[in-house]
């Protein structure tokens, strides 16, 4: 059954569906719900390059960085590499709980895709640019465990990454002190994970027919995609939170997990609260010497927040773009499946949430078929494939210098 969409028209309210015995058949959007539908896209977003960072965007430095990102050697017993837990196969986390570089850490690994569009990193938002965020595990003792020295040495003893380096940047690590090494890796870091993006799912194609008023193309959208849709952005509220194209809010919130680790009451995960501590104190925010960008537009986010009492428990807004690909979920692992994660918004206790914060969440209290049709319209959100992403052989001719600095070789955004 179709409705009265006209083509290229978003004005009317929209069905679809044939009627089957055992299930509803017809599912309606009103012009509302259309509206909010298509805020979730176009996909993909545009994207420039980040200004703090002047290798953004960078051939060049995007191809170090991926060489950097697998390289065990910038640890400080050789033995891990950023791509010990971002594995391309799990959406570029690991598929654990929580992984372990030299221990264990305290929350589960975060996925890389999509992360040129995030204005705040890591689960607490402790940096505020991606290349700032590259570093953090380089020297966390948990993880590589390095630190700037150990660091400045491999590149520059390595002819091949110096060579690389230099065509980077303009300039030999040799001449730099070895702060600033550090902080030229995480920014060819950076310029590599800004490569990692996703591919449009079967949600854009249906938000897509929906825009045009292809009702045959839409119609190819499953049935209890739709319905979940429709609890997502109506009795749900779920896209209060997760807006937009990417699914997400960027900021944080309470969402009633808990706060302790292992439930060990003295082991607490502040979030944010503590997040917000770590990164104005850092010298390595974009309030700090290492900001490319003259005009610091992008440190206003970082010159207005402050941590309030608020804040403590809060944890990032995950995007939900592959959100299949990247279980177990919230910053602890705790949650295994989008089942468990759906169980967890429709039963929430009300009581683990701050008396002094948002009002926004609610028990959803929702039927057996009403939560199998929200992790069917999440499971809508994944790519059909897995990420396409391989890694590059590097039996290549080695780096070498022709006396030009290759900064303003830009590649093309995908």
């Amino acid at each position: 059954m179709t409705g009265a969409l006209a083509a290229g028209s978003i004005g009317a309210a929209w069905f679809t569906g044939a009627s089957l015995a055992d299930e509803p058949g017809v599912v309606e959007f009103s012009e509302t719900e259309v509206s909010r539908i298509l805020s979730h896209g176009p996909w993909p977003m545009p994207w420039s390059p980040d200004k703090s960072n002047r290798v953004s965007g960078n051939a060049h430095a995007a191809d170090l960085g991926e060489r950097l990102f697998f390289d065990e050697k910038l640890s400080v017993k050789g033995n891990v590499s950023c791509g010990t837990c971002h594995i391309a196969e799990y959406n570029w986390t690991d598929g654990v709980k929580r992984n372990k570089g030299q221990a264990e850490v305290d929350r589960n690994t975060p996925s890389l895709m999509n992360m040129r569009h995030q204005r705040w990193f890591a689960h607490d938002g402790a940096a505020d640019s991606l290349w700032a965020q590259s570093m953090r595990p380089i020297v966390d003792p948990r993880e590589l465990a390095s630190n700037a020295a150990h660091v400045a040495q491999y590149v520059r003893k390595d002819a091949d990454l110096a060579c690389r380096y230099e065509k980077t940047f303009g300039v030999s690590p040799a001449r730099q002190d070895d702060e600033a090494v550090l902080v030229g890796v995480g920014k060819v870091m950076a310029a590599f994970q800004e490569t990692l993006v996703t591919d449009v799912t079967p949600f854009d194609q249906f938000r897509d027919a929906l825009a045009r008023g292809d009702h045959a193309a839409a119609s190819l959208y499953p049935r209890d995609a739709r319905r979940g849709l429709k609890i997502f952005i109506g009795k749900g509220n779920c896209s209060t939170c997760h807006t937009g194209p990417m699914f997400t809010n960027g900021e944080f919130h309470d969402i009633g997990v808990s706060h302790f680790i292992d439930g060990d009451s003295k082991k607490v995960d502040a979030g944010r609260f503590e997040g917000i501590k770590k990164l104005l104190s850092s010298k390595f925010n974009l309030l700090g010497p290492y900001n490319d960008d003259p005009a610091r537009a992008g440190a206003v986010k970082t010159t207005h927040v402050k941590a309030e009492h608020r804040n403590f428990g809060e944890f990032k807004v995950p995007s939900l773009r592959n959100v299949g690909y990247t279980g177990p979920y919230m910053h602890s692992g705790e949650i295994v499946t989008l089942d468990q994660v759906v169980r967890h918004y429709s039963e929430l206790n009300v009581d683990r949430l701050h008396a002094d914060g948002e009002s926004i969440l609610r028990p959803l209290k929702l039927s057996q078929r009403e939560s199998a049709d929200l992790v069917a319209f999440l499971q809508s959100l994944n790519m059909d494939r897995a990420p396409p992403w391989r890694g590059k052989e590097y039996a290549l001719p080695p780096c070498t210098l022709d006396g030009k600095a290759a900064v303003e070789d830009n590649y093309a955004a995908p």
